[in-house]
């Protein structure tokens, strides 16, 4: 019996080309973050592989479809380091990773539970629409906000009895989602605002935007740290205040410095995250 093509068959492609324009790096940090999770939660071997296997394929989608959806720009401000821009990948062969990866996260997300996979995808949904629509407009930091927000629910719902994560765990994953739109946006600011690109970081401008950033992975450290039941440890006080002083001390420094000092607050947060996470999973 012949073997069946595949629903969106890919050209021949240089590989290396198309794996780095699906934003190899935050697709493998978000879908290792995940993946963590799930295993401290207490999901398993399989519930591990699959909820790893589902969120790198809506990881994928949404890397590729940004891509492609931002092809014009990128090539207006003369991006060389977007291979779809500087033609190393075919249009076509984006747009087939993008649909295959999405038709593959739907099935994946939904095999680790009706509420689960609902969450999951939600979260998928609204990184596409930010690709597709919400770039560019003042609500652009919502669907971070959104797709990280809703990434324990994924992890805690596959559990039995499907728990939801409790409000300060998915408010801090939320608030890290949105400060990391800000500090994601800060480097590239001055070439989104040339190509038309006018999302509420850059219609509030650098200084702003860093600011905002700080604030907002503050906001998430804080809530990790004050929001489990029982008294906040010495070490807790410490790192909230370690935290409060790195971001203070680079919001108004020149340059990426800004960027630099939020990313390694946000990565604070991610470990303080999968910490958190895992002692409240192990008490559902």
């Amino acid at each position: 019996m012949p073997a069946r093509s595949p629903a969106f068959p890919l050209p021949t492609v240089p590989l290396g080309g198309l794996l780095r324009a699906c934003h190899p790096l935050p697709a493998a940090a978000v879908t290792v973050f995940a993946a963590v999770l799930a295993a401290t939660a207490g999901r398993g071997p399989a519930g591990t592989a699959l909820t790893a296997g589902a969120v790198a394929a809506g990881q994928l989608s949404v890397g590729w479809s940004n891509d492609r959806v931002d092809l014009r720009r990128d090539r207006a401000a003369g991006r060389r380091d977007k291979p779809l821009a500087t033609g190393r990948v075919p249009a076509a062969a984006v747009t087939a990773a993008a649909l295959t990866a999405l038709a593959l996260c739907v099935p994946l997300s939904l095999a680790a539970g009706p509420a689960a996979g609902a969450a999951h995808l939600a979260g998928v949904a609204a990184a596409w629409a930010y690709n597709l629509r919400l770039k560019g407009t003042a609500a652009s930091w919502l669907p971070y906000a959104l797709a990280f927000g809703l990434l324990p629910a994924f992890v805690t719902l596959g559990l039995p009895g499907a728990p939801w994560p409790p409000p300060w765990l998915t408010g801090a994953a939320a608030l890290l989602g949105a400060g990391a739109h800000f500090a994601n946006v800060l480097p590239d600011i001055a070439d989104d605002l040339a190509t038309g690109v006018r999302g509420l970081p850059q219609r509030l401008g650098a200084r702003t935007s860093a600011a905002l950033a700080a604030l907002l992975v503050l906001g998430s450290a804080a809530l990790l740290v004050l929001g489990p039941p029982g008294r906040v440890t010495p070490y807790g006080w410490t790192l909230l205040t370690l935290t409060g002083a790195l971001l203070l001390a680079t919001a108004g420094a020149p340059g990426r410095i800004p960027f630099l000092g939020v990313m390694a607050v946000a990565g604070g947060d991610v470990l303080l995250l999968l910490a958190r996470g895992a002692g409240q999973a192990a008490s559902l």
